[in-house]
């Protein structure tokens, strides 16, 4: 008999996941299922990310490449954070992954030995415990609230400061909950001590002001990115990660040997997406916020919290603890069974650890006409729930 490593056997699944292949089964039964859960653009990449990619490819550009990324990437990279930001990177500090979850293995990787802790957020995106964990670290989980815009209370990450303490990690805008924290919070974390990791991967997403980015503030951090969410490019698996210059041969290195590089024609996606791209990614950001007032206001008709108001990613993390103590059902049960009865997916809170039991994420990455239909489907639910 085989007998799975421990870390494998015991990994938790993503519950998300569990909820779409859910659906899946569902539709291939003949179901009709109105996806609320996952959080993948509709869209299709831009044309020129797509024209790009062709070119390379009919050039032959099919090889490894360095192992940091083409250098004309890394320094478009580094000029589309000078334009953003105003921040001067040098795009010798830069490491481009398959995607932003390769970019945070690496970064745990080089900073935790055995018995190491990265400071997380409960509630938090589902997959950080798995990769500080699988990176070598031990999760700390800092409790936030709905209150305060579910953002870090510097203070509680103050009491969980340790001599094992690697780094804090920051997500803004935030999965789950879509909250953007301020820069005088994010100065303040920083001002703390330890080295910040910021993923950055909905950066551009934002509905009102823009989302502050760590390196404004301070170079003690590492910054995490992609183009999955922004340009619409999940399946192109492209990403990055800005390292202190310590950190970045360490993670060379690792690259060389687990990842080689990232791919040489999906290297020119990017940079025409960094260089080409705005217009389309207005576009698709301006229809993010028709979607996202669509889903907060029949969310509060709905009888669903919505506050604090979501202003980045595309998701709202809906309050449904009445409903939660009214069916005796978990978030968890509560999501398979709006699924079976109500034929939409919906990502349980608990997906994001213990602080987000109760609650219910809604992704607004589907069409409007979808929303319209999938947020009826949970209003009749709801309505026959009392």
């Amino acid at each position: 008999m085989i007998r799975p490593s421990k870390k494998s056997a015991e990994i938790p699944p993503f519950l998300v996941m569990e909820v779409l292949e859910r659906a899946q089964a569902m539709a291939a039964a003949g179901a009709n299922v109105i996806h609320m859960e996952v959080g993948e653009p509709d869209f299709h990449s831009p044309a020129r990310v797509v024209a790009a990619a062709e070119a390379g490819l009919r050039r032959g550009q099919t090889h490894y490449t360095h192992s940091l990324g083409r250098r004309d990437l890394r320094e478009a990279i580094a000029a589309w954070h000078r334009t953003q930001y105003g921040t001067a990177i040098d795009p010798d500090a830069i490491v481009v992954t398959s995607g932003s979850s390769p970019a945070l293995l690496l970064a745990f990787w080089a900073l935790c030995d055995p018995g190491d802790e990265i400071i997380l957020a409960n509630p938090g995106y589902a997959c950080y415990p798995q990769l500080v964990r699988f990176g070598g670290g031990e999760p700390v989980f800092v409790d936030v609230f709905e209150e305060d815009s579910f953002q870090y209370r510097p203070a509680a990450i103050a009491a969980k400061i340790t001599p094992r303490t690697k780094a804090i990690l920051v997500n803004s805008p935030s999965n789950p909950t879509g909250c953007v924290i301020d820069r005088e919070r994010l100065a303040e974390i920083c001002r703390l001590g330890p080295l910040v990791v910021s993923d950055e991967i909905y950066h551009g997403l934002v509905y009102g002001e823009r989302a502050v980015s760590v390196r404004e503030i301070t170079e003690n951090s590492i910054v995490v990115n992609g183009f999955s969410k922004l340009f619409a490019m999940t399946g192109w698996r492209l990403g990055y990660v800005v390292a202190p210059p310590e950190l970045v041969r360490p993670m060379q290195k690792m690259q060389q040997n687990f990842f080689i590089s990232a791919g040489d024609f999906v290297q020119n996606a990017g940079i025409a997406a960094l260089n080409e791209c705005a217009v389309d990614a207005a576009r698709m950001r301006t229809e993010y916020d028709r979607r996202r007032r669509l889903v907060l206001r029949r969310c509060r008709e709905i009888g669903l919290g919505a506050a604090p108001e979501p202003t980045g990613a595309f998701y709202v993390f809906a309050n449904a603890k009445r409903y939660c103590a009214a069916s005796g059902l978990c978030s968890y049960d509560l999501a398979f069974d709006i699924l079976e009865k109500a034929r939409v997916a919906v990502t349980p809170g608990t997906d994001f650890g213990p602080g987000g039991e109760g609650y219910l994420r809604l992704s607004y990455a589907n069409s409007y006409e979808n929303l319209v239909e999938g947020l009826e489907r949970l209003a009749r639910y709801f309505r026959d729930r009392g």
